[in-house]
């Protein structure tokens, strides 16, 4: 029997071919692949929020009467991740962006790369059941009132709704995943304007690359200290999910990568149900590095002082405000529109320049943001000692056992 190709190697092929493809395919043939685009990513922002209900509110459920205190502990650790990020790109960013741009030479007029891309041929509207923060507090809500209930039918029927969510993970998703990231590459490059932006700012997209990269070694060299595993080793085992994130640029969209990553790197599934789908609407640390970033840029290039106090309320308040980005492309960036507006004083070219910049290479920071969930899931797993969803009983002969295995 020939070994199957594994995910990561079939998204690096989509991007691949997407880019190359776009270089010579006409018009109407890239129009059929982004119309299947269409298609999916309707179909995702349907399944996306039963996904959640569906893994978060049993995950909760099985946390016992502990489930609040794990849910403070994991949005703690999610917006500490997310406004540290922030902190860095600003203190980079004051240090690096003087030397590098120019004051007085920022461009007041830029299009939407969006409007540039390819529509579909017809496109069928699969409207949610509800949107992504509304899935968040449902499963919120139930889950820790399951921990209440004397009785679990309730529960039992969250756990075969989980079932059947994971089945179309599995089935229809996942195998689709790559020929969704081949048409995002095949239109973006068919598009040509987004690339004509990324070399405007260049030099800040490399420092903001770098950066992400920086943040990752970071997140896993404390999450390798406190979780006692390798960090690099942790850190590798995510990349399917990182490389599935540049394609789709969605946290949520990428959950079933990331959850699939995230058990393979050791995090027990407990824990991983209950934090990755959690961190993908609440942990936006590669985000939060972008947003900051490209703010600083403009202002450095637009001569506008800097003033350090503001900047940091600014940063507070994107990791605030940000939970409530939906879990689709440049989603953060539109959240995020009124804080520049109303507390850097952005005009509307400059917001217009930010989202712009932004979307073009959005999945960059997405990516950051998903394989980041992959170290909160192994701090939570460590903190919580083997005891989440099962009896004390079973949690110390775990936690017994895991003890051994270490010594």
């Amino acid at each position: 029997m020939k070994p199957r190709l594994g995910l990561l190697p079939r998204i690096l092929i989509a991007i691949a071919l997407g880019i190359v493809c776009g270089l010579f395919f006409p018009d109407w043939l890239a129009r059929a692949f982004v119309t299947f685009n269409g298609l999916f990513g309707n179909f995702l922002s349907f399944i996306i929020p039963l996904i959640i209900v569906a893994l978060i509110t049993p995950a909760i459920a099985e946390l016992g009467r502990g489930a609040g205190k794990w849910l403070g502990i994991t949005a703690a650790i999610a917006y500490g991740s997310t406004i540290f990020a922030g902190l860095l790109a600003l203190a980079v960013g004051l240090t690096v962006f003087p030397m590098i741009l120019t004051p007085g030479s920022l461009p007041m007029s830029v299009d939407n790369p969006e409007d540039a891309l390819l529509g579909p041929y017809f496109t069928v509207e699969m409207p949610p059941v509800f949107g992504v923060m509304t899935a968040l507090l449902l499963s919120f809500v139930i889950g820790v009132g399951l921990t209440l209930l004397p009785t679990n039918a309730l529960q039992r029927g969250f756990v075969e709704l989980r079932q059947i969510v994971e089945w179309v993970i599995s089935t229809i998703l996942i195998p689709l995943l790559p020929l969704y990231i081949f048409g995002i590459f095949l239109n973006m490059t068919v598009a040509g304007q987004v690339f004509s932006i990324i070399v405007t700012f260049i030099g800040v997209i490399a420092l903001v690359f770098a950066l992400t990269v920086v943040l990752l070694l970071i997140q896993y060299g404390v999450a390798g200290l406190i979780a006692r595993v390798n960090p690099l080793r942790a850190l590798a085992t995510m990349l399917p999910a990182y490389a599935t994130a540049l394609g789709t640029s969605s946290s949520a969209a990428t959950i079933p990568v990331t959850l699939r990553q995230a058990i393979k790197a050791g995090v027990s599934e407990p824990v991983a149900a209950f934090t990755v789908p959690l961190c993908a609407t609440i942990h936006l640390a590669g985000s939060t590095v972008k947003i900051t970033s490209f703010a600083l840029a403009i202002m450095v290039l637009a001569g506008v002082p800097i003033d350090l106090g503001l900047m940091v309320g600014f940063v507070m308040m994107l990791g605030i405000t940000m939970v409530a980005a939906p879990g689709v492309p440049g989603g953060a960036i539109m959240t995020a529109a009124a804080l520049l507006s109303s507390m850097l004083g952005f005009t509307e070219p400059q917001v217009g320049l930010m989202i712009a910049t932004y979307i073009a290479i959005d999945s960059f920071g997405t990516a950051t943001n998903v394989t980041g969930d992959g170290a909160i899931a192994l701090v939570v797993d460590r903190l919580s000692r083997g005891r989440v969803g099962m009896p004390a009983t079973d949690a110390a002969i775990s936690q017994s056992g895991r003890v051994a295995n270490e010594g």
